[in-house]
This record gives structure tokens, sequence and C-alpha cells, in this order.
């Protein structure tokens, strides 16, 4: 189902074949995020994401919107802690169109300094309505707080005093350390050819060079924290939660499950217990974040500040739960449903596959068809959830953030 080749530059390739889809998702991956900054340039991995659509020698910013448009294309990116992607989505027989954009813009972007000095402009704005949104800022004060003092614990965009810090010499040096060609995966999925897909990168991506070298600090020793921040809101919006797992480990199928019994859902106990029996939140729910040696577990929920610690009791008493009383099958094999209708129907998108298998590619990991991955998680038993959730909840020592008017 999958084919690999590796360039003599050590750049990956990974495809998908799927002849009767009529798109080709396209994504060129590269290892690096936000946990290889440092404090002085932090934010520069989502910076760069921006300054690759700023221009090409070839090609002007409006010209790369104007030609994917043409086709009726999708041309996009993002960036995490761990890696930054930059993908498109176009019909099969517009494949060659697709690499050619990609690949102008990772070799031949400019990094005008004017374009800089505007795109700083532009990334402050988007601190600033991150700041204006305590829902999404509360997840960036929880992560802080459990990954205290390490670059996992950083925001992907960064600070205004670290944003302003960027100029050329600084992009061009992040460029030469990290965008290195064994550091990338070029993957596809969908109606193209792996003999198609190296003729063009190899025309495309031969030229980059490097290699990476990179030292991760160690893991902080983890502390309970509770951490309040007054804000003129509505709303209390809060984080509870602890370490979870790495990506690899043989307890993420028991941890996904989890996830999904206690706050994936509208059928989760976090919904039912907190919106549809109490109606003391709007919006609660759980999420498992997996990085290459450990994880976050977070639970989020928004309420009033006279619910703050009604709701936080609450959530506390729901995680003790899984390792203080026996899970029902019910709710055991409703999760696995669940999460096997996500993965499965996931599938049918060219942009889900290609995601999928350039991660396995990125991280070095053993790429599980989806009979296996299902396989793995039908063998999730309840004794496999009570033991993790006593593993990661056990010591009790929850970490609390919170952003609201405190006062």
């Amino acid at each position: 189902m999958y084919q690999r080749a590796t360039l003599p530059n050590g750049l990956k390739i990974i495809c998908e074949s799927i002849p009767h889809v009529h798109s080709v998702s396209i994504g060129v991956w590269v290892g690096t995020g936000s946990r290889y900054e440092n404090p002085e340039n932090n934010g520069i991995s989502h910076f760069i994401e921006h300054m690759l659509f700023k221009g090409t020698s070839r090609r002007t910013t409006k010209q790369i919107a104007e030609e994917i448009d043409a086709v009726g294309g999708q041309l996009n990116a993002f960036t995490t802690k761990e890696y930054t992607c930059y993908y498109v989505k176009v019909l099969g027989e517009r494949f060659h169109l697709g690499v050619d954009l990609l690949a102008d813009m990772f070799t031949n972007s400019l990094f005008a300094p004017e374009e800089i000095e505007k795109e700083k402009q532009v990334v402050l704005e988007e601190i600033k309505c991150y700041e204006d949104s305590p829902d999404e800022l509360v997840h960036d004060l929880f992560a802080g707080a459990v990954m205290k003092g390490h670059p996992l614990g950083r925001p992907i965009l960064g600070t205004p005093e670290s944003i302003t810090q960027i100029n050329r010499q600084v992009i061009m040096d992040y460029l030469l350390q990290h965008y290195t060609s064994d550091n990338i995966v070029f993957a596809a999925a969908g109606n193209v050819q792996i003999d198609q897909i190296i003729a063009a990168v190899e025309k495309s991506f031969l030229k980059l060079t490097g290699k990476i070298i990179t030292k991760l600090p160690p893991l902080p020793v983890f502390k309970q924290e509770i951490i309040l921040k007054s804000k003129d809101t509505e709303q209390v919006n809060l984080c509870v939660g602890t370490r979870g797992i790495n990506r690899g480990h043989l307890d993420r199928y028991a941890v996904f499950v989890l996830d999904s019994i206690l706050g994936g859902s509208v059928s989760s106990r976090l919904f039912q217990e907190l919106r549809e029996e109490r109606g003391l939140v709007y919006v609660t729910g759980s999420n498992h974040s997996a990085y290459k040696d450990t994880g976050l577990f977070t639970v989020y929920a928004g309420t009033s500040l006279k619910n703050y610690h009604e709701v936080v009791d609450l959530i506390k008493q729901e995680i003790k739960r899984f390792y203080n009383e026996p899970l029902n099958d019910k709710e055991l094999n409703r999760a696995k449903e669940q999460l096997k209708g996500n993965m499965l129907l996931g599938l049918e998108s060219t942009c889900n596959r290609m995601s999928r298998i350039a991660k396995s590619e990125l991280y070095q990991e053993k790429l599980l068809t989806p009979e296996e991955s299902v396989a793995k998680l039908e063998a999730v038993t309840k004794e496999d959830v009570s033991r993790v959730a006593g593993e990661m909840f056990g010591s009790n020592e929850l970490t609390i953030t919170a952003i609201g008017p405190f006062g």
C-alpha cells in the first residue's frame, strides 16, 4: 500500500497511491517546530512558515495565490511544536503544478527584508488575537506550567519580544540548521504514482543539502502547579491535567480510549456530567498530545466564576473514577466504536492519509495499516484503561491553569 524512496541528498519520499480518487494531497514536512527554538528566537519556525508564502525569484505572493486558485486547489501550511508542514491538494492531473509550487517556495523564497518587517506586524497581530482568545491561551499557560522551563512549554507563535528580534540573518541561520534535506519528508496520497513523485521531486528538491544536528534538552521534573491569571472575561477558562505518554508508547491505544470516555465526545462523562446533568458549562472536553518523548493530558472547560471550584472538583472526581471504579463494557465498546469510526472516516480524505504516512516517516515509526490499527484498538481491555489512568493520575499531582475575572 505504501511505497518509499530516499534521494541521494537524504530527503525521504513516501507515497500512497489511490487510483480511484480524483485528488492528490502533497505535503513537505520538516522536522522542526517550537521545541527546537531557544527563548531568543521563539516563534521563528512559525514565522518562516509565513515567509515561504511571501514571494520567490519566480513568483510574487499574488502569483502563488492565483496559480493555485486557477486550478481549484488548496495551498496552506501549519506549525506545531515538533514539525512544520506545507501542503497542497489538487486534482491528480495537476500534480506537477503542486510540486512545482512547493519546490519554488522551498528553494527560491526571497526573504526580502521589507517583507520580513511587514510580516512581523502580521504575526504580532496574530499574537494579540491569541491573547484575546482565553480558551486558546489557557492551553499555552497549561503547557508552560507542566513543561516549566522546557521548549515544549513555549508558545508556537513566539512572544512580541522574540518576534521583534527576527531578521533575515536569523532566518537564514535557522534554515541552514533545520531545513536540511535529511530532515524533510515529502509525502503524497491520492491519484499519483511513486515514479511520478520521484521524478518531480528529484528535479526540484535535489538542490537541498545539509545534515541535521539537534540536541534535545532533558525533560523537567514534573511539579504540581496552580496558576490563575486574572483577565476581564465573562467566563473562567481552565485546564486540568498532567504529563502523558510519548507517541510510540505501547499504551497509546488505551490512552485513546481513556480520552474518548472522559471527554472526547458529546456522550463522554465530562460532557454529560458538566453540561447535560448540571448545566455548568457550554464547552468541555479532554485531549492527549503526544510528542517524541512525553505527552500532555489536558481537560478543558469554560464556566462562570461562581462555578469554578465546583467544575474543578467534578473534573477531579471523574478522573479518579477511572482507577477507583471498574469500567463497564458498554462505555468501553462505545469508545472503541467511536474511535474506529473517526479513524476510518478520516481515511476517506487524501489530506488525512497524506498526514498519516508523513508522520510515520518523520518519526520513524512503523506504519500500521488501518486494519492493524483497528486490531490494536480492539485489544484494549478495561484493565488497560484503569491501569494507564492510575499511572497518569494516581499520584493526584494535577496541574491547574485558569484565566478569568479573578480580581
